[in-house]
């Protein structure tokens, strides 16, 4: 079975700082693959490659079995054009940590703006489909809120319908709950947790760590660049082999016993 994500020795430096460090992982079809570890450490420099918002330096990735911002043709890689680029990139679906709704636009119509525009779905259709994907992720008669009157949890789920509404192959979550304030994280969590339970391919980057253990079926600890350690996750905060990765968490483990 081909991976839906592979990397392999993967490097990415901006200027003279290099914040991948030959980063090899796998994530397969329908697997839940959760990135922790320290603020800095690489892991969304890591999920902007993978739907080309960052471009690589050195070492290989795919996505369903394709280059990443690449064809291969002729035994050779050639640089994809920006058309080429953006229909590569419709596999991908990221929610990212800060919402990035369009202000002047109502929810159903940030869900269904890249349905009728990039995919050229009939505008009927479209809010069809907008409007189920509110409502699996709870959203039912908000269709017509702007973002100013949705909470930031609202706001989030919002993205997060938009980003399932393009059926991607493979849904990235940057720090999802990061700008949230405590009491709406939890909803957002809840919403990441039913679409896991879907069968959906998911990489979750969090510092959520619970919900990491709880939903991840496998966890790469990641820091300063490397990774570190990488297993299923309860092999991962049971017994972790590192020690850094033993010293990362052992404040969660101190929480949980209090």
């Amino acid at each position: 079975m081909t991976p839906a994500i592979l990397s392999r020795d993967l490097r990415k430096s901006f200027g003279s700082v290099e914040v991948l460090r030959g980063i090899t992982l796998d994530v397969q079809p329908g697997e839940v693959f959760g990135i922790i570890g320290p603020s800095g450490s690489g892991k969304s420099t890591f999920l902007r490659c993978l739907n080309s918002l960052e471009t690589i330096d050195g070492g290989d990735l795919y996505v369903s079995g394709d280059f990443v911002g690449h064809r291969l043709e002729g035994g050779k890689l050639y640089e994809l054009n920006d058309r080429q680029l953006a229909a590569q990139r419709m596999r991908t679906g990221m929610v990212f940590q800060r919402f990035n709704l369009f202000a002047h636009m109502k929810a159903l119509e940030n869900v269904i703006s890249g349905l009728t525009i990039v995919k050229k779905m009939p505008k009927a259709e479209a809010m069809a489909k907008g409007r189920r994907h509110l409502d699996q992720v709870g959203l039912s008669g908000l269709y017509d809120r702007y973002p100013v009157q949705l909470s930031g949890g609202q706001q989030q789920r919002v993205a997060i319908a938009r980003a399932i509404a393009m059926d991607p192959e493979v849904l990235l979550f940057d720090e999802p709950t990061s700008a949230l304030d405590p009491e709406l994280v939890d909803e957002v969590l809840e919403t990441i947790k039913a679409l896991a339970q879907q069968g959906r391919t998911m990489v979750v980057v969090t510092h959520e760590l619970a919900f990491a253990r709880d939903v991840c079926d496998r966890i790469a600890f990641m820091d300063k660049g490397q990774l570190v350690e990488c297993g299923p996750a309860a092999e991962l905060f049971g017994a972790p082999k590192m020690e850094r990765t033993r010293d990362f968490l052992q404040r969660f483990h101190l929480s949980n016993k209090q």
